[in-house]
């Protein structure tokens, strides 16, 4: 009685929040101000939802806290284990025993979305997956993340591993909010490895004006996911979208909202924080048959189709499905370097759960310490939809 309540006060606007304006789709949005945290749009919000790589973010905050409370620092070693070595792609294909600092392995994981990276950085911070996700949910209940569960750092599918639109944008705000050094690694064009060139599969970044962040994911149960941030004129906007059907229409429908965002003026609507659950927030999203039974292998993939098809000659080309009109400003990542200490939790042989201390919050007020500001560097070109992706992203 009370859900059905607060819906049809949300669907006669006795609330004041927005619901998606334009014609109706079936995935989960939630559009909203990064600095006020006021919701321009939302639609299915709390619907719950297989996050794919976008549980690759709670892996970066995860470690981000790990980094402020001194368990480990940006250049401590993180080795890749026999464990991590075997997920399977988007994955860098790092032998086990392989050793990267971890600010490089953060950027593999965010860029790349490498499955492999994101374990390795999991088992190394938590002492193992087990002991990771315990910190993930942790850090989900602190921040208000009701809809939310997780059982491993990469966002490999999953049944007990969910989420929901609303519950992204509380992780977006933490992240932006209290670790402004790193948005930098978020708008990443490209990753130079040796001679390989690897691009952003967020194809928001270096195409959609004031692009600057933040994820993709891609599983068959979940469709393709996307967080896109877009900042003009000292304004932030971000949009979760879910359940996309392939990797140009979620950059579509998130450039869409975002334009439809910056055309309006800040409003006096609820934040995200304070938006009242609504609709059926329990019963699984699964886009699996949808998804991965309807389309070739090949599109079954967070990279974008290099062209066009040729049914579709006559149809201009999306702009998400071009190249980079400019030479992408490439980041050197690789093995080696990891001079700092190595991670507390792989140090530990105690049996001390690290996940069952508070870590402090970081303090806008306090300096980042020295060496913490990420430095973006060198330059080539990008390769294009470099690897098929068949699993999570």
């Amino acid at each position: 009685m009370r859900h059905s309540h607060i819906l049809k006060l949300l669907l006669t606007g006795a609330l004041a929040l927005p619901m998606l304006a334009g014609p109706a789709s079936a995935n989960p949005i939630v559009l909203f101000d990064l600095n006020s945290g006021k919701v321009l749009q939302h639609q299915d919000a709390f619907s719950r939802w297989y996050p794919a790589s976008l549980s690759k973010l709670m892996t970066a905050y995860v470690t981000f806290r790990a980094i402020a409370a001194g368990e480990v620092q940006l250049d401590s070693p993180i080795k890749v284990t026999k464990h991590s070595a075997g997920e399977p792609p988007s994955k860098m294909g790092f032998k086990p025993g392989s050793v990267m600092r971890l600010d490089n392995a953060l950027k593999m994981m965010l860029v790349k979305s490498a499955n492999d990276i994101a374990m390795a950085v999991g088992e190394n911070i938590g002492g193992s997956q087990a002991g990771f996700a315990i910190r993930m949910n942790a850090e989900a209940a602190r921040l208000g993340m009701t809809g939310t569960h997780f059982v491993n750092p990469n966002g490999l599918f999953s049944p007990d591993q969910y989420t929901t639109a609303r519950d992204l944008a509380l992780l977006v705000m933490a992240i932006r909010k209290e670790f402004p050094q790193y948005a930098p690694w978020f708008s990443i064009e490209g990753l130079a490895v040796g001679k390989k060139a690897i691009s952003n599969y967020n194809l928001l970044i270096g195409r959609y004006p004031g692009a600057d962040g933040m994820k993709t994911g891609f599983v068959c149960p979940s469709g393709f996911n996307m967080i896109g941030s877009a900042t003009r004129n000292g304004r932030t906007l971000v949009a979760v979208v879910l359940g996309e059907k392939s990797a140009i229409s979620r950059a579509e429908t998130a450039a869409r909202l975002l334009d439809q965002g910056f055309a309006m003026s800040d409003p006096n609507w609820l934040t995200v924080a304070a938006m009242p659950s609504y609709g059926d927030t329990m019963s699984p999203n699964d886009m699996h048959d949808e998804i991965c039974k309807k389309k070739a292998p090949e599109e079954q993939s967070e990279a974008a189709p290099p062209v066009a098809a040729k049914n579709a000659t006559a149809a201009p080309k999306s702009p998400y499905r071009e190249k980079l009109d400019h030479v992408p400003t490439l980041v050197a990542v690789g093995l080696g370097g990891a001079t700092g200490p190595a991670p507390k939790a792989m140090l530990d042989q105690g049996g001390q759960e690290f996940a069952d201390v508070p870590l402090p919050n970081w303090r806008p007020d306090v300096p980042a310490p020295k060496g913490s500001e990420p430095v973006v560097v060198g330059s080539a070109s990008a390769v294009q939809g470099d690897q098929p992706v068949k699993a999570a992203n």
